[in-house]
């Protein structure tokens, strides 16, 4: 870390500059991403962050869920800083900062550099001091509609009639996952989603272009899903926009890179609007929740019998990445999990407060019976996405342990119950879910709930459940619902469950997928009412109706029990 520093920094004479940031993202704008250059400067190893090299000084710039994992991946190196104080920091003021221009959206030099000087430099400086990993070429492949529920030519046509309602010439698609969607198809360029990585053009005459490695659509043309003539290399990308008719073209500024921009606006006018996908991708079918449905059930069993295996039967000392192993061996049993949906979070004790804690061969420690353990994991199966945390204790457990995961248990549960016709938008569902632990001078610093998608990225918008979002919640809309609590250096508590928006007789309600037991030891049920209570009863009875024909006897018999 300190000669790629030393030798970043050697090469600011020749280009001009003060200063060089480093995002966390790759050109495609990927939350995991193959190419982190960020870790290799920094060590830091959060899915979020900037680091800015000067001359004499290092900075890290990072939210609320990583200030404390930032500290300890990166803090004898770097000075650690809370994302928002890189909007016009005064650190940099005045400095010319050079950044590479795939690797930022307009938006973003904008936010940063309001007041400064930033430089773009073409040659990525990162690049010329380390050798990244060469990922080997794998084809991008179809997926059946039984799957997708939606042939890619009507989705094409939904699309065209957007462009045409909107007046708009062309869609510039510059995130991935919605390239997947659109086209029905999937990739191997993210450890842990099966994204496509490409880019793609559309008419509103139905022309389209993908802009990729031929070599990834070897499968899709033998398909003949995609011709060859519609083929665009990344480096012919501005003699095809020289080639175009038309007068605009639509292009959302939070994926589409500040160096496309530029060749886009020579020859169109560029209309800033969210790519419409998002959106469309939102709102599930019928066919893809019911494989997530599937997805669910496979992934309950397992991390069902992980739970019975790490409090009842495990008898030997083991570390927090044996417990992540074991969880993915269990996962592994079944055909059709293919791979993580993000890095698991596996914390004992003081750990589980580092809300995205990674827990490594170096930096393990050793489960103790007296700690809890919160577990944050997920798969991607051939069919579906799944993202669940359960937190879990082996000992008995003192009475503020179990109130504070006792409010934590209630404000899930009011997001569970939430009256869909009267908090319809994720701001107020995330007062519900917070409400009690504020009561009791509470509170945690990440959102309640993320989107999520259907054999796609663990995290997608446009819907949340945050203290800002305000995304209409619509039928067919997958979200988290995992409100928590983290006492540094002590423990971390958060119960995490994916919900889906169903429609019975016209009115809308959240419907439970995860399907996994609730640890009953560490709640106070004097805290509880009546309603919470037969929540908590229903909910276990579900999960043993759904899964149990998939554990052994002693497994089923442990799950019987909690109900």
């Amino acid at each position: 870390m300190k000669n790629i520093i030393k030798v970043l920094r050697s090469q600011f004479i020749k280009f001009d500059i003060d200063g060089y940031i480093i995002p966390k993202n790759d050109e495609y704008f990927s939350e995991y991403s193959n190419e982190d250059r960020l870790k290799e400067v920094s060590n830091f190893t959060g899915s979020a962050g900037y680091a800015v090299i000067l001359q004499n000084k290092n900075y890290l710039f990072v939210d609320g869920r990583y200030t404390i994992q930032a500290r300890i991946e990166s803090g004898k190196k770097f000075t650690i800083l809370d994302y928002s104080k890189i909007i016009n920091c005064k650190v940099f003021r005045n400095l010319k900062i050079g950044f590479d221009p795939k690797l930022f959206t307009s938006g973003q030099i904008k936010k940063i550099f309001s007041n400064n000087s930033p430089k773009s430099i073409k040659k990525n400086l990162i690049n010329e001091v380390i050798n990244l990993k060469k990922i080997k070429i794998k084809p991008f492949y179809s997926l059946d509609q039984k799957i997708t529920g939606e042939s890619h030519q009507k989705k094409i046509k939904r699309v065209i009639r957007y462009l045409n309602k909107n007046k708009l010439d062309y869609l510039f698609i510059t995130a991935p996952e919605n390239v997947a969607w659109l086209l029905n198809i999937r990739g191997h360029d993210s450890p842990n989603s099966p994204i496509p990585n490409s880019n793609l053009l559309i008419s509103k005459n139905n022309k389209k272009f993908i802009i990729t490695n031929k070599n990834k659509l070897k499968r899709l043309i033998k398909e003949k899903r995609i011709s060859e003539k519609e083929i665009v290399n990344p480096q012919n990308f501005e003699t095809l926009i020289n080639k175009l008719d038309g007068k605009n073209i639509s292009v959302d500024s939070k994926s589409c890179s500040f160096y496309n921009e530029q060749i886009l606006s020579k020859k169109f006018k560029l209309i800033q609007k969210e790519d419409p996908i998002y959106l469309f991708k939102s709102i599930k079918n019928q066919t893809e929740i019911n494989n997530m449905i599937k997805s669910h059930i496979l992934d309950g069993a397992a991390l069902t019998k992980f739970i019975y295996w790490i409090k009842k039967i495990n008898k030997k000392k083991i570390t927090e990445v044996d417990a992540q192993n074991q969880l993915e061996k269990f996962r592994k049993h079944n055909k059709n999990y293919l791979f993580p949906s993000f890095n698991t979070i596996a914390g004992s004790g003081k750990n589980g407060a580092i809300v995205h804690y990674r827990a490594t061969k170096k930096n393990t420690k050793y489960i103790h019976k007296n700690e809890i353990f919160l577990c944050d994991s997920g798969g991607q199966y051939k069919y579906g996405t799944t993202d669940v945390t359960r937190t879990i204790c082996f000992d008995k457990q003192n009475s503020n342990i179990k109130k504070i995961f006792t409010y934590v248990l209630k404000g899930h549960i009011a997001v569970a119950s939430t009256n869909l016709k009267k908090d319809s938008i994720g701001k107020k569902i995330d007062i519900n879910a917070r409400k009690f632990l504020k009561q009791n001078g509470y509170d945690y610093l990440h959102g309640t709930g993320h989107g999520v998608g259907h054999f796609l990225n663990v995290h997608e918008g446009p819907q949340a459940i945050s203290k800002f979002n305000t995304v209409e919640i619509k039928e067919g809309m997958i979200l988290s619902n995992e409100p928590g609590f983290y006492k540094k250096d002590n423990f971390g508590i958060r119960i995490e469950n994916l919900i889906y928006v169903k429609k019975i007789n016209k009115k809308l309600f959240f419907k439970n997928l995860t399907l996994a037991p609730i640890d009953k030891d560490l709640i106070d049920f004097n805290l509880l009412t009546k309603n919470e209570k037969d929540y908590l009863f229903n909910y276990h009875f579900e999960v043993y109706s759904k899964i149990s024909s998939l554990l052994n006897k002693k497994q089923k018999q442990w799950l019987a029990s909690l109900i």
